[in-house]
């Protein structure tokens, strides 16, 4: 696949800078949901619809199921380019893919994304502006075959593997948890042997409550029978509530 065959697409490109690496000299899998997420952020700025902008009015986008897979992560001071477009649009959802390239132009990863236009204030969904709709446009073409609609099942231990406290820095402008630190804990549940000779392939997650300043956070993983595959959820642990349920699939390095 290549960009000429998208249409109505918004690309950024960008230099992986050295706090963006880990120990390998590897971009982080959340610096890659970073770097998504602020491309889709200047796409926004880009049709006079800033997040800050339709801040100023309660609303915003909030991200309830993605996928990513990567078949290998840029290095320090590579040079990559994200593509990103809507395929399809409902009265109050959008669904946003992503391309990411290297300099030589070839796909070194994938990603969509599931997003609704949210009310901060009364916390529930919206119809989408026309003015985003008809600036935006779609094109139907598809990053990757993958249903991000099907349900991760939660895992039902009740013995966590990690446990966190919700701090202000992990509070994003819709005055929840982002899903950027979800990924972070989900990640520190990992088996250190996973992580020291590893990547994170693919990431299939489901956002399905949300949490907020102050809660205390159960993170649960176990292991799936296919190989280097774990099933992943997050609770509060005030009232066992999901915030997300997820898998990851890893790959030697």
């Amino acid at each position: 696949m290549t960009n000429n065959m998208i249409y109505n697409y918004f690309e950024k490109e960008f230099e992986l800078r050295f706090f963006e690496m880990n120990k390998f000299g590897q971009a982080s899998p959340t610096t890659i949901l970073t770097l998504l997420e602020e491309t889709a952020s200047d796409h926004c700025y880009s049709i006079n619809h800033s997040l800050y902008d339709l801040e100023k009015q309660n609303i915003g986008w909030v991200l309830i199921s993605g996928y990513i897979e990567m078949s290998r992560y840029p290095i320090y001071k590579e040079k990559i380019k994200i593509i990103t477009w809507l395929s399809n649009y409902s009265l109050v959802k959008g669904e946003r893919e992503n391309l990411i390239l290297d300099k030589k132009g070839e796909i070194i990863g994938r990603a969509k994304g599931l997003w609704v236009f949210f009310d901060i204030n009364k916390r529930r969904p919206i119809q989408i502006l026309n003015s985003i709709k008809e600036t935006w446009s779609s094109c139907s073409i598809e990053s990757i075959n993958h249903n991000i609609l099907e349900k991760i099942p939660p895992i039902t231990s009740q013995t966590p593997i990690e446990t966190f406290i919700v701090k202000h820095y992990d509070v994003d402008t819709n005055q929840h948890v982002s899903n950027i630190k979800y990924l972070q804990w989900l990640i520190e549940t990992i088996p250190k042997d996973i992580i020291d000779n590893y990547f994170l392939q693919s990431i299939d997650g489901r956002f399905i409550s949300e949490a907020n300043y102050g809660d205390t956070i159960h993170s649960f993983t176990k292991e799936l029978i296919e190989e280097n595959s774990f099933l992943h959820t997050i609770r509060t642990g005030k009232d066992n509530k999901i915030c997300a349920t997820a898998k990851t699939k890893w790959k030697r390095l």
